[in-house]
């Protein structure tokens, strides 16, 4: 089949884009507002966008709390959200009020960071402390401005809960990252295999 996405003339049931690119890892932001209140939310379209130095990035639909926070302190925690954490990260996905810290309402503790302010969550079995280094607002073909924000953070710090390293390396079949597919679905990894890259 074939369809042209501003046609949207797939025939099908739900649109599939987000069920094509997928799967997405879950970038768990939490952040501090100007007057030190926390927010936490998840974003699927999020990921690594560079090592040397280690860059993440996740965009928003709308100039959300954790877009205008980071915009504001410059400073936010990526966590990594895994199995084990899967009701409490989806409880932090509801729209709530502004002052209703997603913490309490899903009743995770927060950690002390060492580098930012922004705490980051206490169960997570990894976060990335980041530093902000721009927000672009998309643009469409036509060069109109959409509802879409792209937040990227240079990594400054890591935390690696030891039990997930076997051998000098993350197992992710012991980390089971998070990761969000289509529709309302996850996934998360619990098999691995290797390749070498070739040689010509």
């Amino acid at each position: 089949m074939f369809y042209e996405t501003e046609k949207n003339d797939h025939g099908l049931p739900h649109n599939p884009f987000k069920a094509i690119v997928a799967p997405r890892p879950i970038g768990w932001i939490s952040t501090l507002d100007k007057d030190g209140k926390a927010n936490l939310a998840p974003y699927s379209f999020f990921n690594a966008v560079c090592d040397t130095p280690p860059i993440v990035m996740f965009s928003s639909t709308g100039y959300k709390d954790s877009v205008s926070n980071i915009d504001a302190t410059g400073e936010f925690v990526c966590n990594m959200a895994n199995l084990g954490l899967k009701d409490e990260m989806n409880q932090t996905s509801a729209s709530v009020a502004h002052e209703i810290s997603e913490f309490d309402l899903a009743g995770l503790e927060m950690a002390s960071s060492r580098l930012v302010k922004a705490p980051r969550v206490a169960k997570a079995v990894t976060a990335l402390e980041c530093k902000h280094l721009q927000t672009l607002r998309l643009k469409t073909l036509t060069g109109d401005d959409t509802d879409s924000y792209v937040v990227f953070g240079q990594v400054v710090g890591v935390h690696i809960d030891e039990s997930v390293i076997v051998d000098g390396k993350v197992d992710v079949t012991l980390y089971k990252p998070l990761s969000r597919l289509g529709y309302m679905d996850y996934a998360v990894v619990n098999e691995v295999f290797q390749m070498g890259r070739p040689k010509v």
